[in-house]
């Protein structure tokens, strides 16, 4: 089955206090959804956390036998994963090494950097802002 999920992190101060979303789709149907506290991080670090809460959620609901297609804002993420950017906060690298095992789980991946106002990285977004808010 293909997955998609739109995952976005924010921070309010970079570090400060921070939470990690996602949302995962099949076809046109939301599965799922979620948004964490992440305590105080970078908007950088929030956004890893998003992704890689969302794979485990993935994993531990559908099982690793689905292809997912990955939507973040995050250019440095995406481009982190894909290769085309290195790793060199010790803070990510840590990050960086558990997202990576996760999408080795899955039958295939793909990710990609979207602007903040596709859709559904916006409907994340906005969760993000009111969670924020009432924390």
């Amino acid at each position: 089955m293909l997955l998609r999920i739109y995952t976005d992190g924010a921070a309010r101060g970079n570090p400060g206090k921070s939470a990690s979303g996602y949302s995962v789709y099949s076809g046109s149907r939301i599965l799922y959804k979620n948004t964490e506290y992440n305590g105080t991080a970078t908007n950088n670090i929030a956004e890893y956390k998003a992704v890689i809460n969302a794979l485990q959620s993935v994993l531990q609901k559908m099982g690793p036998e689905n292809d997912i297609e990955i939507y973040s804002d995050s250019k440095l993420m995406v481009n982190q994963i894909k290769g085309s950017y290195k790793v060199k906060d010790k803070g990510l690298m840590e990050q960086h090494a558990k997202a990576m095992k996760l999408l080795s789980s899955f039958s295939s991946y793909k990710i990609y950097d979207v602007p903040r106002e596709n859709s559904g990285i916006a409907a994340v977004d906005k969760e993000l802002n009111l969670f924020l808010d009432r924390a």
